[in-house]
């Protein structure tokens, strides 16, 4: 193996601040607590800590062990383990630059949030008056002051994604500040990442800290973390609830982007992986529960405020429709009343009813969110509502910017370390050239993102260029590293480096659990993919004030095989390739 001319990491504690920096991120923010909801609350928790047992822990062991015995990037290390293997790392590569592309947007948007965050009152706590100031933007009217600011305001988003439309010029500076800020981080290559990581790996933490505090003392605090406590057992009866707590783990660690094994090519070849590996993922995963007690505190909160507000206006508009005394109608004895006057008062009762909402603090709590409606919609609807609204709200998006930045540098290292570890194209560029290039491309590319339906554009991103490419990626590691490296010869190469052989949980777990579990996924996405027909995704139609479900267009459901298709091709053309000119080498030995 190529040596490193030096280690990156000046000590082991930095690589693991690297590591959590990377792996710790919006994920754990915003899936996390999404499943939470949707798969029984802490009963979800079961199947969430198998799979890190069975799955991520074990993985992620294997990607820091080959990074660190290669002392390469994801291309050259999986190339010296079998030559027929460097399509495994060009795909890791081709990932991690669609990941790029299309995450540094987020970044962006937390920046345009924060820098509204200063304004007094927010931008996102009332509706703006309409053209002619008689009343409320008609749009705002029809759904909430916080989706429209996300929508209209953040997004101008069109009504479907064949409606293009232009560049966002707002959303393009700050994407552009976005990739500046990245630059920054990488200027001298992965080395600058080093000092970077201490600030975007703890201040995370502090702002959770800051904000459990004050989500508990938060008048309905407690109605959220009691919905998120209390576990459905019913629900480990249910496939995708283990599905999606595989699909957590996996991706909530960044296995298969390259980045780990980038990071772990720059240890010295002594540092102890198994015990860096077992402290990472187990950092995650606290952070995933920690980052839901926070967000339950804050949706208990808010819930509780849509109920109570909701409760307020039916007491409000029954006083006033049946001229009640004031104190008379109370949230104590409202379906007492609501009873008493429909019984009494028939005829009018009848007309008022469509007015009369069911307030339910359950349905409250049963609205579930995730991805950017949960970041960007639910957490700015709940800071509104708090004292010192700005304080929480910029505390809120840079912490967001933190783990956005943390987890770009992870996805900017896996690019950049084999683009360096090249001999050529070393030799002919400085670290900062190479660094330059990269942050551009990816920000011209990213511009795509900032149009009218660029938000469209993101979704498909998001579902697609990574899920199943990632799944082929690490089945097809571990089948490298256990049944072509030998898993003998792996664990000689783990007694070198740390000191002694991995015990009998490791090697059961990569030769057979994890890559049983991968398979199962794997045949899981492909069916639910068939099994759903037409691809559909959610439009916003202005004119409902609320999403709308549509079908792709031709072109998209292609850009969505292509997105597939450049990735996973990578690992068989690669073997191709390599059988190809190793054919034509031994011909040209023969006939000389």
């Amino acid at each position: 193996a190529m040596e490193k001319s030096r280690p990156l990491w000046d000590n082991p504690l930095q690589f693991i601040f690297a590591c959590i920096s990377y792996a710790v991120g919006l994920g754990n923010v915003w899936r996390f607590p999404y499943l939470c909801q949707m798969y029984g609350g802490g009963g979800f928790l079961i199947p969430y800590f198998i799979m890190l047992f069975a799955e991520g822990m074990p993985l992620l062991y294997l990607e820091l062990a080959v990074g660190q015995r290669m002392r390469q990037g994801s291309i050259g290390a999986w190339k010296i383990i079998s030559p027929y293997l460097c399509g495994v790392g060009v795909a890791s590569v081709v990932v991690s630059f669609f990941l790029s592309m299309y995450y540094n947007v987020i970044n962006a948007w937390a920046f345009w949030y924060l820098f509204h965050s200063f304004q007094d009152p927010l931008p996102w706590a009332t509706c703006p008056l309409n053209s002619n100031r008689t009343g409320y933007e008609e749009e705002c009217e029809k759904t909430s002051s916080t989706q429209y600011f996300w929508y209209r305001q953040t997004l101008n988003i069109s009504p479907s994604l064949e409606a293009s439309g232009s560049v966002q010029w707002e959303q393009a500076l700050c994407l552009t500040l976005a990739w500046l800020v990245v630059y920054l981080c990488i200027l001298r290559g992965t080395e600058s990442t080093g000092k970077v990581v201490y600030v975007t790996a703890s201040l995370p933490y502090c702002v959770l800290i800051i904000y459990l505090i004050r989500g508990l003392t938060l008048h309905g605090a407690v109605n959220g973390l009691i919905y998120m406590f209390t576990p459905k057992l019913e629900q480990l009866s249910n496939p995708k609830a283990w599905i999606s707590a595989a699909t957590q783990i996996f991706f909530s660690l960044g296995l298969g982007f390259g980045s780990l094994i980038a990071f772990a090519s720059y240890n010295e070849p002594s540092n102890n992986c198994e015990r860096h590996a077992i402290i990472v993922s187990l950092i995650n995963s606290t952070t995933s529960i920690f980052a839901s007690i926070v967000t339950f505190s804050i949706y208990g909160f808010k819930a509780t405020f849509n109920y109570e507000s909701c409760i307020d206006k039916v007491i409000l508009l029954l006083m006033n429709a049946f001229d009640l005394e004031e104190g008379s109608l109370t949230a104590d004895n409202l379906d007492e009343m609501k009873g008493y006057l429909m019984a009494t008062h028939p005829q009018e009762y009848a007309q008022l009813s469509p007015q009369l909402k069911n307030c339910s603090l359950e349905a409250e709590l049963d609205t579930a969110v995730q991805g950017t409606g949960l970041a960007f919609i639910v957490y700015s609807e709940a800071i509104k509502n708090m004292e010192v609204p700005q304080l929480y709200s910029v505390l809120y998006f840079v912490m967001l910017l933190m783990l956005g930045i943390g987890s770009m540098l992870g996805n900017t290292a896996a690019i950049l370390t084999p683009l360096t570890d090249s001999r050529v194209i070393a030799a002919h560029f400085p670290k900062e050239v190479i660094s330059g290039v990269v942050c551009f491309i990816n920000c011209v590319i990213g511009l795509i993102f900032t149009m009218e339906a660029g938000n469209y554009w993101f979704d498909i991103f998001n579902d697609y260029a990574a899920t199943l490419s990632l799944l082929l990626i690490v089945l097809v590691e571990t089948i490298a590293v256990c049944y072509i490296y030998g898993i003998r010869r792996f664990e000689k190469d783990l007694h070198t480096m740390i000191g002694r052989k991995p015990n009998w949980y490791w090697k059961v777990m990569w030769a057979f659990a994890s890559p049983l579990l991968i398979v199962s996924l794997f045949i899981f996405y492909l069916t639910d993919y068939i099994l759903t027909g037409t691809l559909q995704y959610q439009a916003w139609d202005a004119t409902q004030g609320q999403l709308v479900t549509k079908d792709y267009p031709g072109y998209a459901l292609a850009a969505i095989g292509l997105l597939v298709a450049a990735s996973t091709m990578c690992i068989p053309l690669g073997a191709l390739l390599t059988f190809i000119r190793k054919r034509l080498k031994r011909e040209n030995v023969s006939t000389v």
